[in-house]
């Protein structure tokens, strides 16, 4: 008598289990759907997400797209177990990456990758996403979800996010019009938002030797509230400011801080002069250096000192914009000006 055969692998075998992404899906369908705008054709499920694209007004439409993560505060997410902030911080992230030019956002995408996708991780992920979606106006067209075993290490995930905007090509911000003599005004960031996390958590974790439910002295919170701090998107603060024309030049802060990322947006022959003490840095820049001894050159280029974006503004031009600013009750300071250089930051 022969004996009973073996039933064959399958892929959860294999560490994938189909049945857990669809139950994942499930659970996501509604807050895509939640973020639906009119330019969204296509229904959840399909190959490709088709958005048609609002051109009325506009005489030459120019597509501003841009992608990006949010590095290694994710194992800041894996330490605390709150997953439902880095989406916002993703979404947020992208949105000031094309604002900066101008751009208004019309659709995004997340791709979500793990070795095992917990359904109801994937849900909290996706929530922010969905969230920092709705806020900004933009629809979550679609992603994906990627699970692959052996790949990532147990109970972490990969995230990343793409974005797609529009701005009229007569409206495109580029700093090609600074000038020296313009105005440099900073709007506030939260806290690290994306960018520094691996100096971050080399002090507080290894110099330190504090986890993620500890504080220390000066930081008001805990380490890991400090650190899970959101991205700020500074769209609805700045869009009636370019609406408006009032804005030359922006730069957003992220990895390089203000030395890096100022010198981006300069044209030749000029440069970002910048009075340290002008703006209130975050008690959590403080209390790093301090723990680290880190040097005052390398704080302003591993983080962004509590500055989320810079606005270069005309000088005839800057009453009307801390008006606009003070009229939102958004919290801004005058920070330096443009002046003859190389294209560099200059602190003074």
């Amino acid at each position: 008598m022969k004996e009973p055969r073996k039933p064959g692998l399958t892929y959860r075998d294999a560490g994938v289990d189909i049945d857990a992404q669809d139950d994942g899906l499930r659970r996501i369908k509604a807050m895509l759907v939640a973020t639906r705008t009119k330019g969204v054709l296509a229904d959840l499920g399909s190959f490709g997400g088709m958005f048609a694209p609002e051109l009325h007004g506009l005489k030459e439409p120019v597509l501003v797209a841009s992608c990006d993560g949010v590095g290694t505060k994710l194992a800041v997410a894996f330490m605390t177990g709150v997953h439902n902030t880095i989406g916002r911080d993703l979404v947020n992230h992208c949105v000031n990456d094309i604002l900066v030019q101008g751009a208004t956002p019309m659709f995004f995408l997340d791709y979500v990758a793990a070795g095992r996708l917990d359904p109801s991780v994937l849900a909290s992920i996706v929530e922010g996403v969905a969230a920092g979606c709705r806020e900004n106006g933009c629809a979550l067209l679609g992603g994906e979800t990627a699970e692959m075993p052996g790949f990532y290490a147990e109970g972490t995930y990969d995230v990343a996010g793409f974005i797609v905007g529009m701005v009229d090509k007569s409206k495109i911000v580029d700093g090609r019009s600074i000038r020296a003599g313009d105005v440099l005004y900073a709007l506030p960031s939260a806290g690290l938002h994306t960018n520094g996390y691996s100096l971050a958590r080399k002090i507080f974790f290894e110099v330190a030797g504090k986890g993620v439910a500890d504080s220390v002295e000066g930081l008001g919170t805990t380490i890991g509230a400090a650190l899970l701090a959101e991205h700020r998107s500074y769209l609805k603060t700045l869009r009636g400011a370019l609406d408006a024309g009032l804005v030359r030049g922006l730069a957003h802060i992220t990895g390089g801080g203000l030395t890096d990322n100022l010198p981006r947006i300069l044209p030749e022959k000029t440069a970002a002069r910048i009075e340290r003490g002008s703006w209130p840095v975050l008690p959590v820049f403080s209390v790093m250096q301090t723990i680290g001894r880190v040097a005052d050159d390398e704080m302003y280029r591993a983080f962004n000192m509590g500055v989320g974006m810079v606005c270069v503004v005309a000088p005839e031009k800057a009453s009307a914009f801390e008006a606009h600013l003070d009229g939102l009750g958004e919290k801004h300071f005058r920070i330096g000006a443009i002046v003859p250089g190389g294209r560099n930051v200059i602190y003074a």
